[in-house]
């Protein structure tokens, strides 16, 4: 029996019992193999048990320092503690072994922002909205990524392109407002809020920008 492709469908099935059971007898028909110990690690990552996960990735990586799937699983493990310098070093590692999935990118980039590396997130963003392009927040957050890098006309066409096929995303709707509010084309600008509003009416910054255009229109017509 694969006890690694049966521990895979019994965590697609959210049976977490079943799939250590198949995981545990992998690692101990196959002792050297880091492919048991990286999936152990996942499951208990998935259960909240970081410490023992991490004992797991680690034991993976001495027995196959090329594995890059524990580099991620660590890396992942460590975005999720919010230990961010951990989490790049071993994501960094990841895709220098080869790893080119959009999560490792996503988690990478995130991670170089928190530690306040903006610059040096964006190319992972984009390289994992291009992977996963079809993942709202994956992409809202490159599109974010360049808006803070000042790249803001480019920002608002990945933004309107994501509401293309996520016509609800109302952090969208409101961002691409901010945009057109930037671009001072006030009534572009409201429209978006108010779309951001039907998609989340408790949206609080959707709300203020939309005050914050209204009183910017209101002046202008009193100056003409």
């Amino acid at each position: 029996m694969d006890h690694i492709k049966s521990g895979i469908e019994a965590l697609q099935k959210q049976d977490l019992e079943g799939a250590a059971k198949h995981f545990n007898l992998a690692i101990e028909e196959n002792p050297n193999d880091p492919v048991g110990y990286v999936n152990f690690g996942n499951l208990l990552m998935r259960m909240n048990e970081l410490e023992k996960a991490e004992r797991f990735f680690q034991r993976a990586i001495e027995l196959d320092d090329k594995a890059a799937t524990a580099y991620y699983g660590l890396g992942s493990m460590y975005y999720t503690g919010e230990m961010y310098e951990k989490a790049i070093q071993q994501l960094m590692e990841a895709v220098s072994l080869g790893l080119d999935e959009g999560d490792v990118h996503y988690l990478l980039g995130m991670s170089l922002q928190q530690t306040g590396q903006e610059k040096l997130a964006l190319p992972y963003l984009q390289r994992a909205a291009e992977l996963e392009d079809r993942d709202a927040a994956i992409v809202f957050q490159y599109g974010l990524a360049l808006a803070n890098a000042g790249e803001v006309d480019t920002a608002q066409k990945v933004l309107l392109d994501l509401l293309e096929w996520s016509p609800k995303h109302s952090d969208a709707h409101y961002n691409v407002g901010v945009a057109y509010l930037y671009q001072q084309q006030f009534e572009k600008a409201l429209a978006y809020m108010d779309k951001a509003l039907e998609a989340q009416p408790d949206h609080e910054m959707a709300m203020h920008g939309k005050a914050q255009i209204e009183l910017i229109m209101e002046q202008i017509e009193n100056e003409e």
